[in-house]
């Protein structure tokens, strides 16, 4: 057998009053036989018999109490007879089986596993810090228990190396291209692709993963302030092409108002000098300071 099978076992209750009948009858034999050796009423044999007979009552519900096994919600019993393999029990409540079923608990309830910083050189070769948190439960309690030595280890090292191995498989960021999918930019793609890696990996074990997201990511310390610069840089130069483009259109508009509403004719000397105040006034980051000319326009 080598999957789960769920079984259903009985309730414990009713086999609770059985055991409670066994004690009481099991002390009640031996009381009654010492009382009746003590007063000499009847064979000694017969009084023997009795307390044997009590004795046996007594191991039989010592051994039917070794039988009741009690499971909360999201948890599962493990069955197994003898080293065997017998079956899974998820309901809960109170329960007995077999008295010489070995019973192991296992909890299905969510967990977290949150990772350490893990300094990896990124598919750039940057060195970066990167850490995830992995929500994850147990789905299959036969794999959980014996397709691997510990589960919740399984987990860890597992989780781990597919957070390695997805810093390797993208850069940190797209600087020249922005159609490539970075660990920076694309944060729910790259969870995805995350999910997915850890899900294969852990079927092996009978555990699901329900979310795994980044928790932490940023450039080594060794190089965090050049990245810093570039990040700056890159910055700027997106700010500046945004505002030329802004200037230019605003320069644009300008010359096409003066010329439809006939304000003043310009030649092409003197449209590119007006070209050149306006980018100027418009693109530079202090404020202008212009100068009135009072004088004709063409001396």
């Amino acid at each position: 057998m080598d999957r789960e099978v769920e079984i259903r076992v009985r309730p414990g209750w009713g086999m609770l009053a059985l055991d409670i009948v066994l004690y009481v009858v099991a002390v009640g034999l031996v009381v009654w036989a010492v009382l009746r050796l003590a007063n000499e009423v009847g064979t000694v044999q017969r009084g023997v018999e009795m307390i044997v007979a009590g004795v046996v009552c007594l191991l039989l519900a010592v051994l039917v109490s070794i039988g009741f096994f009690i499971l909360q919600p999201n948890q599962a019993g493990v069955l197994l007879l003898f080293g065997k393999y017998v079956g899974t029990v998820k309901s809960q409540g109170f329960w007995w089986a077999n008295p010489f079923y070995t019973k192991q608990k296992i909890s299905l309830r969510l967990r977290n596993f949150n990772s350490d910083k893990l300094k990896v050189n990124d598919n750039a070769g940057n060195p970066v810090e990167i850490a995830a948190v992995v929500v994850w439960k147990v789905v299959d309690t036969f794999a959980a228990c014996f397709e691997v030595d510990d589960y919740n280890d399984y987990v860890t090292i597992q989780s781990e190396s597919a957070i390695r191995h997805l810093a390797t498989a993208y850069p940190y960021d797209s600087w020249e291209d922005e159609q490539v999918v970075s660990l920076r930019g694309d944060i729910d793609q790259v969870s995805k692709a995350l999910e997915e890696e850890l899900q294969e990996r852990l079927d092996k074990a009978g555990v699901k993963v329900l979310e795994a997201r980044l928790s932490h990511l940023a450039y080594a310390p060794e190089i965090a302030e050049a990245m810093l610069r570039r990040q700056q840089a890159a910055a700027i130069i997106a700010a500046r092409t945004k505002i030329v483009e802004g200037a230019c259109s605003m320069v644009r508009m300008a010359l096409d108002d003066l010329s439809a509403h006939h304000v003043v004719e310009l030649d092409d000397e003197r449209k590119a000098a007006m070209v050149s105040n306006l980018l100027v006034i418009l693109c530079g980051e202090t404020a202008a300071q212009p100068v009135v000319n009072t004088g004709t326009l063409y001396t």
